[in-house]
């Protein structure tokens, strides 16, 4: 019988499967794991793709519509799942029924892979989740935690909310820990979408009429997210239930384009517009959403997986958007 010092020592997992590994957080997790020695399956949607697999990567179908036994085999033999793969919040929406395309990439994969989870005995589920499950505008100065009630506002958060309640539900009552991690904006090499956008106007020294924006907002470096992801896999005990994930500090849109064209080495050229008036021009030009986003506070509170885990985000602000703006330098061979 294995006494109780044993159990106070950290089990790191034999074996990581995990999803969504060609996406942007994906890679950062799998280059991390390869540096640090994790030994890992990369799952990627790539079969019958001409474009060559890395070492180690696993290409499979539709993970909604996979075959049980295909399933099994992704799993048999982990100590540990780490779930990134699923639909992505979309700002212009193409399909004909995103509840339903939200449902099935986000809510079904999640729960067909925790079936075979539970069916292999695997030990482990992380989660990436949204904080966008918690709402959409965090009051001033309270960032949202895992304790807050749940406010999706939208299919893309219905369904993150709903795969994270499913995972939950399976795991209830077998060896498998359900950790949720519900993540702000995630940002680094490799980044696209909004964050892109941005970084492609400072760097090409657009003006941006955002000095006016004080609402703060948290984001999280990818580098940070990979180091929580091993954190959450090495706990003892397992960090089981909702955690909340963000970089230490939260920033003001404008100290956010100084910041990155200082990383860049370029001037900011920010001037003032009223916060009103920001949003008036994204009503009109049809980008209402987004301004929105950009000029309401979303701040993340992570202090309940930091005292679970011990995890801090290690790297700054200043140090991740310098990586980042390396990145964007080589993309544009500049």
């Amino acid at each position: 019988m294995a006494g109780a010092g044993s159990d106070a020592l950290p089990k790191v997992p034999r074996l990581v499967v995990l999803t969504g590994a060609d996406g942007f957080i994906g890679r950062a997790v799998q280059a991390h794991w390869a540096r640090s020695g994790r030994p890992f399956r990369a799952v990627v949607r790539r079969r019958g793709s001409p474009v060559p697999l890395s070492r180690g990567q696993l290409p499979t179908d539709d993970l909604a519509t996979a075959t049980e036994g295909e399933l099994d085999r992704l799993v048999a033999g982990a100590d540990a799942i780490v779930h990134l793969a699923g639909r992505a919040h979309v700002m212009r929406e193409s399909a004909a029924d995103p509840v339903a395309a939200y449902r099935a990439a986000n809510v079904e994969t999640t729960v067909r892979l925790a079936r075979a989870a539970v069916r292999a005995g695997v030990g482990r589920f992380v989660l990436a989740s949204s904080i966008k499950v918690n709402g959409e505008q965090s009051v001033a100065g309270r960032a949202f935690g895992p304790a807050d009630p749940p406010a999706p506002a939208d299919a893309y958060a219905v369904s993150k909310l709903e795969a994270e309640r499913a995972l939950a539900a399976l795991a209830a009552g077998t060896p498998l820990a359900p950790i949720v991690l519900r993540l702000p904006l995630v940002y680094g090499p490799g980044v696209g979408g909004n964050f892109l956008a941005l970084l492609d106007a400072v760097a090409r020294r657009r003006v941006l009429p955002l000095a006016a924006v004080r609402a703060r907002r948290s984001l999280l470096y990818v580098g940070n997210l990979a180091q929580a992801v091993d954190a959450a896999l090495d706990a003892v005990p397992a960090p089981s239930g909702v955690h909340c994930l963000a970089d230490a500090v939260p920033v003001a849109l404008p100290d956010l384009v100084r910041a990155l064209a200082a990383a860049l080495g370029v001037p900011a050229r920010l001037v003032p517009v009223p916060v009103p008036l920001l949003r008036l021009a994204g009503f009109v030009t049809g980008r209402g959403a987004a301004l929105r986003r950009l000029t309401t506070a979303l701040e993340v509170d992570s202090s309940r997986f930091r005292e679970a885990t011990g995890w801090t985000p290690a790297v700054t602000l200043d140090a991740g958007l310098a990586d980042t703006a390396r990145w964007w330098r080589r993309r544009h061979a500049l």
